[in-house]
């Protein structure tokens, strides 16, 4: 099959020379051919081999795939299978399958062609945990079969409370007593055991079964049934427990520090309690949960919901424990302390007994400072069951009759908000003492003494007589007060006709004269009105240019306060313009002549009553009943079933544009997450419904993305959702593949937060039942001759879809002695058809037939008939 075409020189060849051979290869078969030339070359023999080699494929396939550890959070992961082809012409391949793991190997076959790679993708869905270990054959050409192993894991997505000490998983958190509004905190570890990152939310399960608000479990049984109210009461267990923080993302394998603390809060009761018996105890629990998994809320909404889905449930409880003890501090003589009288210098001392009756804690006490008294030792720390004396006196500073209220702080430790890591301490309670004191003054003798002539710097009127002591009564220049203004036997005549503004100077007051006076104002003494000398230092007096600057200073800051009041009487002015600007009330008085209508409770309109919300911020906790309380709302109103596409208004715009917190996300239930649609059979179209429930106080904007050709009838694909709204989006489900169906499809929240929805279908094929496979003939009274062996058959169909049939005869060569009724038709999704069959007797007539049910694109049954013929 070599063919050499060449002419062999007959001369030697000069050099630079060359002699050109041509070497011709016509395959007769696919076989690789081996031959050689041989080249002369004067005395030396060279051989030249020749290979004939035919095309060939040569398709290579990866002989494991691993999917690695996933997630059981019912999403279809997918990987691909390189097949590659090194030959020089294109090969075929073929995967088979039989298991139900693997989920939409495509393609299942095709060709590759020469020097490239072709990828099949291989799909698992993560809905059940377990370990994945499957093989699919793969038929490659001139190679045969390939085993191709399938390996993966997928786990559950769980979340674990350690301690920070032990690292060891905490079940539950004691914090032990506490006073009533102390705090107290415990640092945890959050956990995200998984490959995956996660979003976490903080729920506290205020409702749960188990826990206790605020009951004495060292109680009696009447007295603990008898304080069961407390449960029912509306108390924001918010402010008990604070969870720093409270949402959050955590990576995989991540570790995220929790603050927990714990506030106790003493209860209003319905009937009065000794402090002794105001013992709380609490028992809560704090459940920390994957942002949306809350399948369990929409279980009365979708009967798509499956047990699978709803026991898969990430998150983990945490138990908190604690108490709550009222601070029990007595005092001896009591809380009302009366001392001894006594006078102005003295001292009356007290010695009162603080007792700490408590039996779980101590007590840190301070006394805070009042005027007339001491306490030693102002502060201090009382033991359990322990007491202190301590020393009250009573100084006085002023001659009278003391009720003084002293304020007794209690100290301790209470969390800032703003900083939770930060005890702070402060006084959570104070305790009042009521201090009683008298203060008398001695009886001091004045005794008037003659002046030897000697004036004193203080003296009266006279200069004559001296009080003794005055000198430590008073510090001010004596000044006479006397009535003789209203009188004018001593007015000099000139004087009579003075001005009435004149300012009345005292005899004695001339020491208090000298100081630099107002010079506009003008003094007569007291008995003359004669304008007296008043002395003004030019040192210090001002200049009439200062004098003028000082006024116009005055002006500027009084017409600025006048301008502020008016101001603020214009802004009064316009707002009540705007209250009483309706067409209600138009200020007409009620005297004017107008008589009001008699109004009746009945024609005031019934305003529905506006259920409180309580609001869920970023600073605030979840808690169950507030989410029941949301949810409760929501789902009360009816169900919205077309709502607008895309953001319209600019309110919508502006809400849609947001980016949702954790805490918001946890309140959107967008569900189930598994829909679930059974056996249903090719060509049929179900429809099942995705309900979304806003329970935000925005709207919030849904887009739902669908690839897969089987859900495209699924419709609308985009909604705006009004808040505290419910609607639904029904998914509608078309396939004409029979086999296990399972794909997801992906949503997204304000174009920001992704989310997907599992789907699962058993697609059957179109089939049709009859009531029995064989049917037997005999002779019904009454009936005409020839026509009296009849007997019905029901064909069944058992899917969601009609069938239409047609029944053939098996007769061979002969005619048929049998005839059926309706020959063909169709049955209706879950109902059934009779047929009559009727047997035509004769001469020599066979007395059994045979029937084929025909199904259109579905299944073939058979029909054996008999007629029984009794001979009498």
């Amino acid at each position: 099959q070599f063919k050499l075409i060449v002419e062999n020189p007959e001369k030697p060849i000069a050099s630079g020379l060359q002699v050109k051979a041509v070497v011709e290869y016509t395959p007769k078969c696919a076989e690789d051919l081996q031959d050689k030339l041989t080249l002369l070359v004067d005395d030396d023999v060279v051989h030249i081999p020749l290979l004939g080699l035919t095309p060939y494929c040569d398709l290579e396939v990866e002989s494991e795939v691993n999917f690695g550890e996933m997630i059981a959070n019912n999403k279809l992961v997918t990987k691909e299978i390189s097949i590659a082809n090194r030959g020089t012409t294109s090969g075929v391949f073929r995967i088979s399958y039989d298991g139900f793991v693997l989920l939409n190997i495509k393609p299942a076959r095709g060709v590759v062609k020469p020097k490239s790679v072709r990828k099949i993708k291989v799909d698992i869905c993560t809905d059940v945990p377990g370990v994945i270990e499957e093989m699919m054959t793969v038929e490659l050409e001139s190679r045969g079969c390939t085993k191709v192993w399938i390996k993966g894991v997928v786990v559950e997505q769980v979340l674990k409370v350690l301690g920070v000490s032990c690292g060891k998983v905490l079940k539950c958190v004691n914090f032990g007593p506490l006073y009533f509004g102390t705090s107290k905190t415990e640092k945890v570890h959050l956990y995200n055991e998984s490959p995956e990152c996660m979003d976490w939310v903080a729920v506290l399960e205020d409702n749960a079964i188990g826990g206790e608000m605020g009951t004495d479990l060292q109680g009696s049984t009447d007295a603990v049934l008898h304080d069961l109210s407390l449960k029912n009461k509306d108390v924001d267990v918010s402010t008990l427990i604070l969870c720093v923080p409270n949402q959050g993302t955590l990576q995989p394998y991540e570790k995220s520090v929790i603050t927990l603390c714990f506030s106790p809060e003493k209860f209003e009761r319905d009937f009065e309690v000794s402090d002794a018996s105001l013992i709380q105890d609490y028992v809560l629990f704090l459940r920390f949960e994957t942002v949306g998994k809350r399948d369990g809320c929409l279980q009365n909404l979708s009967v798509g919901a499956t047990a699978t889905t709803r026991n898969h449930s990430r998150h983990v409880d945490l138990a908190l424990m604690g108490s709550g003890f009222p601070v029990i501090l007595t005092f001896n003589p009591g809380t009302v302390i009366k001392f001894k009288d006594c006078y102005l210098g003295e001292q009356a001392q007290v010695v009162c007994t603080m007792k700490n009756e408590s039996e779980f804690l101590p007590v840190t006490f301070s006394f805070r400072k009042t005027a007339h008294f001491n306490i030693s030792p102002k502060r201090g720390k009382l033991k359990k069951k322990s007491e202190k004396e301590v020393m009250i006196s009573f100084s006085p500073r002023q001659i009278g009759a003391f009720e003084m209220k002293q304020i007794v702080d209690i100290i301790g430790t209470a969390v800032d908000k703003n900083n939770v890591d930060v005890l702070k301490r402060k006084s959570f309670h104070q305790i009042y003492l009521t201090l009683l004191g008298v203060c008398k003054s001695r009886r001091t003798s004045i005794v008037f003494t003659i002046n030897p002539g000697l004036t004193p710097l203080i003296s009266n009127a006279t200069g004559q007589f001296v009080v003794r002591g005055t000198g430590q009564l008073s510090d001010t220049t004596p000044v006479a007060v006397l009535k003789s203004t209203q009188t004018q036997i001593h007015i000099h005549r000139k004087n009579r006709n003075c001005k009435d503004d004149a300012l009345i100077a005292f005899p004695n007051d001339r020491a208090a004269s000298l100081r630099p006076s107002e010079r506009n104002k003008k003094y007569r003494t007291i008995f003359t009105k004669t304008e007296r000398y008043n002395y003004v230092d030019p040192e210090f007096a001002y200049t009439d240019s200062e004098r003028l600057l000082r006024e116009e200073n005055k002006k500027h800051y009084i017409d600025f306060i006048f301008s502020l009041r008016e101001r603020r009487l214009e802004k009064e002015a316009a707002r009540q313009f705007y209250i009483y600007n309706n067409s209600v009330s138009i200020g007409i008085q009620p005297a004017e002549g107008l008589k009001s209508p008699n109004i009746s409770i009945t024609d005031f309109p019934r305003e529905q009553k506006k259920s409180r919300i309580p609001s869920l911020d970023d600073n605030c906790m979840l808690t169950s009943r507030k989410l029941a309380a949301i949810v409760s709302k929501s789902t009360n109103k009816g169900v919205w079933s077309w709502l607008s596409p895309m953001p319209s208004s600019p309110q919508e715009k502006e809400d849609c544009s947001l980016t949702l917190t954790h805490k918001q996300l946890h309140q959107i239930f967008i569900g189930p997450s598994t829909i679930d649609f059974g056996d249903v059979c090719v060509y049929s179209t179900t429809t099942k419904e995705l309900h979304i429930i806003n329970n935000l106080s925005v709207h919030i904007w849904i887009q739902i993305e669908i690839e897969v050709a089987e859900l495209q009838e699924t419709s609308p694909l985009s909604q705006v959702v009004p808040p505290l709204t419910k609607t639904h989006i029904p998914v509608v489900f078309e396939t004409a593949t029979v086999g296990m169906f399972k794909t997801s499809f992906s949503y997204k929240i304000n174009k920001k937060h992704t989310g997907h929805v599992l789907v699962v279908a058993h697609a059957m094929p179109i089939e049709l039942q009859l009531s029995t496979g064989e049917l037997i003939l005999s002779p019904v009274p009454g009936c005409l001759a020839g026509t009296e062996f009849r007997r019905t058959v029901r064909v069944c169909n058992p899917r969601n879809h009609p069938a239409a049939f047609s029944w053939r005869p098996v007769t061979g060569d002969r005619k048929s002695t049998f005839s059926i009724k309706p020959i063909r038709g169709f049955v209706e999704a879950y109902s059934d058809v009779e047929c009559e069959v009727v047997w035509h007797p004769g001469f020599n007539t066979p007395e059994t037939g045979q029937f084929t049910l025909c199904v259109h694109k579905g299944n073939s049954i058979n029909l054996k008939c008999f007629a029984k013929v009794t001979i009498h």
